[in-house]
């Protein structure tokens, strides 16, 4: 990020706005993978869920997203879903308009669809295709998004690739540099991240890391990083897996990203997991990266992180009294339900 994107995202906290805006373009995925958070039962707070939704189509989708766009003033807009390629039309439309905004785009897909070629002219989109894995893994857990399918599909365009890495390969010694092995060798490929799989407070299953995987893991991805340089994960992003945030009030992300989902009026708390992650176990990517930023020293023992939290304070503060003073109206709450945090 230029210096000039860390002020303006600065000077819009303290206007009291986020600078990351996540949402949820459609309900629809051609996959049923386990362990996917958009589709958990806490997901949208336990009342209803994704696919319980209404969704939009066509310009309708386009014209509501771009009003979000304009109303929260992000410069980072993620685009999920569901699959967003499964609105692969409007985001024809969608993504010109974007990036004539000056908004930095990711599309986050399986690419069960192709990645059209013409999309490499966008200089702020990143296209991330989600791989569980290894082959006979992934195919097994995303079909029909197989590796035969994305290698195809990918073939003409630039992507990064995200891999959420679950309690069931964490322990296989050579696994990681394997997977590393085999997409460092793909020209398509700019960069690959990794998560850890996060799981809701109380859940149970493979899919969930032990301590000491998780221990396994960072020390494999810190020799990793140095042999790929693809593997675009700093030494204090991957250490900060040993010690996430302790709650979302604690995570720089969370607090920084709103998240809507498909009907584009239910807000998605406290982040894009929804329901009740839980922290201890955090591996996402994201939260891992801005919490190594905040924990950067600007000044003696002043971090970024504490410039952070004052700032976003002070925003929310004087979001609050403008409103007041200009008596504007408050949002409208979504008609169906409200996600609250607990």
């Amino acid at each position: 990020m230029k210096t000039s994107e860390v002020v303006q995202a600065w000077a819009g906290i303290l206007a009291g706005h986020k600078p990351s805006l996540s949402i949820e373009i459609t309900k629809e995925c051609p996959l049923r993978c386990p362990g996917c958070y958009a589709f958990d039962a806490a997901h949208l707070g336990g009342e209803t869920d994704l696919r319980q939704l209404s969704d939009f189509k066509g310009d309708d989708l386009v014209q509501k997203i771009l009003a979000i766009v304009d109303r929260e003033k992000p410069l980072h807009v993620s685009l999920v879903g569901g699959d967003p390629l499964v609105r692969y039309r409007e985001l024809e439309l969608l993504l010109p308009q974007l990036d004539a905004r000056g908004v930095h785009t990711q599309v986050v897909t399986s690419a069960f669809r192709v990645i059209p070629a013409e999309w490499k002219r966008f200089k702020r989109l990143n296209v991330v295709v989600s791989i569980d894995g290894l082959q006979p893994e992934h195919d097994e857990r995303r079909k029909p998004a197989t590796y035969e399918r994305i290698l195809k599909n990918i073939a003409d365009a630039k992507i990064t690739i995200h891999s959420t890495i679950t309690g069931n390969i964490a322990s296989r010694p050579g696994y990681l540099e394997e997977f590393m092995r085999f997409w460092s060798a793909q020209p398509q490929i700019n960069k690959v991240w990794f998560s850890l799989f996060t799981p809701q407070i109380g859940a149970t299953g493979p899919e969930i890391l032990t301590p000491e995987q998780r221990v396994f893991v960072v020390e494999d991805l810190l020799r990793l990083r140095k042999l790929y340089p693809i593997l675009d994960m700093a030494e204090g992003l991957v250490q900060e897996i040993l010690s996430p945030p302790d709650s979302p009030e604690d995570c720089i992300f969370a607090r920084t990203t709103h998240t809507i989902s498909a009907d584009l009026k239910t807000k998605i708390t406290p982040c894009q997991f929804g329901g009740e992650p839980d922290c201890a176990q955090c591996g996402c990517i994201a939260s891992m990266g801005l919490a190594a930023v905040g924990h950067h020293r600007v000044v003696g023992p002043l971090t970024a992180g504490h410039l952070f939290f004052a700032s976003d304070r002070l925003g929310k503060s004087w979001r609050a009294m403008k409103g007041a003073f200009t008596k504007t109206k408050p949002e409208p709450e979504p008609e169906a339900f409200t996600i609250l945090q607990s």
